[in-house]
This record gives structure tokens, sequence and C-alpha cells, in this order.
């Protein structure tokens, strides 16, 4: 075990991140970490990770990282520290100790299989395919050939992975058939998409649809060339934008010739308040969510917003499986912290949004900034207000935006879904854990 008095860091980088825990600071010095920890010896940060973990009650990673300081070049040491990073949410920092680990043991299938989790939860999947690809061991076993197939595919290189797809026969294992059909579903998509869209490096709604089979209903206008491609970082919604969202998922159910026959509505109050909307734009009846009901417009605000009420864990796990005729739409999903359940049809991609009826930013009397009283009317009078569209506007036509960014009109939106409907509403409603081959700029 490292002494936190006799032992300190004497790289300048994470010298000043043992300082932000010297005042109390651990995500400070996370975020210092997180920049700093590939191009640092292990030992050293291992220490500060350690005394880190110590600060947040994560004795499984205080004790792999006193191990680690301990021993830096140990490959067992390095492979149970990037376990446990990986295990905390810290797989930036279990990159470099696996990297390592995996060169010292060239054959481990466990410690390559866990280097290749470590980059899927950074979004690294080039990075992940090429591990894969230059360890003989990865791809000749059914775990590392399925690795590298959905590493393929969320790194953008769809000829890669159907070579190997090709190669990939139904799992022995029974556990594994889920994720194994879930796969053949995204290339299935791809597939489809592939007729009709460029599927390229800024094709949002072309790689939503084939990692998820959600139909994306707008593009972010705002920094599309500047790093966003199509997803929101920050936003301050409005009712126009909601109305929006609804009139474009009417457009999409009526592409594809869905006919739902109700809106469910779940329990939160955002969720309750478009959903009441939803059912005036759509002319549907609606009431609470019922398990199982077919033919049904379940609508979400914000999924994680759902998860956050009591009986929302349930609900979640009760809309993985999809019934006939169920569409799930959600308005506002966060790309950052995707929810467990994946939507159907979303209206945006954000990292963090404000919703009309919360308080919003606005420019007070003094000429400051302030945030306005959170509207607290009874849904059904907010919902009326989103439905209702404002005169002499076209509340369905994207907003002018930036230079450059996409057209993205609703022509745009019902010729995709024409085109890739027959592969729409299929297959469980699994989350997803990355965004995918689109990369966009995010806030710390």
């Amino acid at each position: 075990m490292f002494s936190r008095r006799n032992r300190r860091p004497t790289s300048p980088e994470l010298l000043e991140a043992w300082e932000r825990l010297d005042a109390g600071d651990v995500p400070g010095a996370l975020r210092l970490l997180r920049s700093a920890a590939e191009s640092q010896p292990l030992g050293e940060v291992a220490l500060v990770v350690g005394r880190a973990a110590g600060a947040a009650g994560f004795d499984d990673l205080r004790e792999a990282a006193a191990a680690l300081a301990a021993r830096p070049d140990g490959a067992r040491e390095q492979y149970r520290f990037g376990h446990a990073c990986v295990e905390r949410g810290a797989a930036r920092l279990a990159v470099p100790a696996l990297r390592e680990a995996l060169r010292q043991a060239p054959d481990s299938a466990a410690v390559l299989h866990e280097l290749v989790t470590a980059y899927e939860r950074e979004g690294r999947h080039r990075e992940a395919v090429e591990a894969l690809t230059a360890h003989e061991s990865g791809p000749a076993d059914w775990t590392g050939r399925y690795l590298l197939v959905h590493n393929a595919v969320m790194a953008g290189d769809l000829a890669l992975a159907r070579r190997h797809r090709a190669l990939l026969p139904e799992p022995d294992d029974p556990r594994w058939l889920p994720p194994h059909q879930r796969q053949g579903r995204m290339l299935q998509r791809a597939d489809r998409v592939g007729s009709v869209s460029a599927l390229d490096l800024t094709d949002l709604r072309g790689w939503q649809f084939v990692m998820g089979g959600t139909v994306l209903g707008t593009l972010s206008p705002f920094g599309f060339d500047a790093g966003m491609t199509g997803r929101y970082a920050w936003l301050q919604d409005s009712p126009g934008q909601c109305l929006r969202g609804l009139l474009r998922l009417r457009a999409v159910l009526d592409a594809a010739g869905a006919r739902p026959r109700s809106v469910s509505l779940l329990p939160d109050r955002a969720s309750r308040i478009l959903g009441l909307a939803a059912a005036e734009v759509l002319d549907l009846p609606a009431g609470p969510f019922e398990p199982g009901r077919q033919d049904t417009v379940v609508v979400a605000y914000d999924l994680n917003e759902v998860a956050a009420v009591d009986e929302g864990p349930e609900i979640l796990a009760r809309l993985f499986e999809r019934a006939p005729g169920q569409v799930l739409h959600e308005h506002a999903s966060n790309w950052t912290d995707p929810p467990v359940v994946t939507a159907d049809s979303v209206t945006l991609l954000h990292q963090s949004v404000v919703a009309p009826w919360e308080g919003q930013l606005r420019q007070g009397d003094d000429g400051g900034v302030e945030r306005s009283p959170a509207d607290d009317r009874p849904a059904e009078e907010i919902a009326a207000e989103i439905a209702a569209a404002p005169d002499g506007a076209d509340p369905a036509a994207p907003d002018e935006g930036d230079e450059g960014a996409p057209k993205d009109t609703v022509e745009d939106l019902t010729g995709f879904v024409s085109a890739v409907h027959s592969a729409w509403l299929h297959g469980d409603r699994s989350g997803l854990r990355t965004s995918g081959p689109v990369p966009s700029s995010r806030f710390a």
C-alpha cells in the first residue's frame, strides 16, 4: 500500500490534480486526470486515482489503484485497475493500463475484451477495431468477432462489419442470442438506409436509425459545421419546438403507414404535458400508460425524467420489449447520458435541456440574466398552448440556424421514413451506450 503522506505525484499535471484533492475538489481532479492519464506514468496516475477513489468511497478502485501504484509494471495489477475504472465509469483512465496489460499478455482474451469495453465506453470504436484485429485471439473467438462487428458498425465501417458478420454463427450460449439478433437488425437497417442516405460521418439521422432503429425528427441547425453535426449541446426548449416535434411525429407515422389508436401518458409531469399535446395534434384519445397496450403512441418528454419517478424504472423495463403497433416517442433525448431504452421516434438530441415550463433564462430589467419562475399551471393548460399553431407560421418548418446547416425539411424526413419503414419497429428497444460514427462536441 502507498502512503499518502510519503508519496506525491511529480509531474505538474498530476500534481495539480493532487492539489485539487487537497481542496476537496474531486470532480476537478478527475477532469484533469482524464486529460492527462494517457501521457503520464501509470504508477503516478494510480496515486491520484486511488486518493480520489478513497474520497468517493470506491474501495474497489482505491485498492486496485494502491496495488498498481506499488507495482506499476505488473500486468495483473494493470488489468485489475483497468477493470475497476471501467466499473466505476472512468473508462478513459482504464485505457492506458489495459493497453499495457495487453502488450504484456497479448494472448489474453479477458484483457483484450476489457480494453475493448473501455474503448466502447469512450466512443473510441476505431481503436477497438484496431485492437481486435491486431490480436489473433480477438476475431478468432466468438465474442471477439461479435465485438469486432459491433465496433466496426459504430466506427462507420460497414464493409468490415458485414465481412466478419458473415463469419459469425449463432452463439452456443443463449445469453448472447439477443445481442446477436440485435446486431443483425442493425445491419439490416443499414441496408435500407444505404439506399436513401449517405451514412457518412455527418449523417446523424441515418446512423441513429442504423444503431437503434430511431427516426430522428429534427437536426439542430446551430453549429452544424462547428462540431455539433445536428445535435444540441445546451437547449432552452420552446412550445414551438415541442409542436414541431409532434407535427413531425405525425408525418413520420403517416409516411410509415402506422395507425395508432391512442396516446399513452407517462407519469412524470413533462411527459404528461407533451402527451396531452400529442393527443390533440394526432387527434387521438389519451390515457395512462398500460403495459402491453397495442396500437398506441407512448409519449415521453425525456426518458431520463421518466426513470426518475417512483414507477419509472418498472415502466421503462416494460417498454424494452415492444407491444404490437406500439410506438415510443421521446421529444428530447440525452445523447451523452442515453436512456436505458431507445425510443422509436426522437424529436432532437441534446446534452442539456430546459423544458418550456421550467424556469427559463431571460434578460432582466437591469440588463442581467435571470431565471423566470416555473410555469405551475395544470398540465392540460400548457398542453393546449403547445398544440395551438402560431398565427401565420409553419410550425413544422425548421429553424433557419447557421449557414451550412442542412435544410432538414419535412419532405426530407418523410422521404427517409418511406425508404426505411419496413425495417422500423422491429425487435427490442435496447439502450445505446455510444453516439456512434457521427461525432459532436460536448461539454466536459
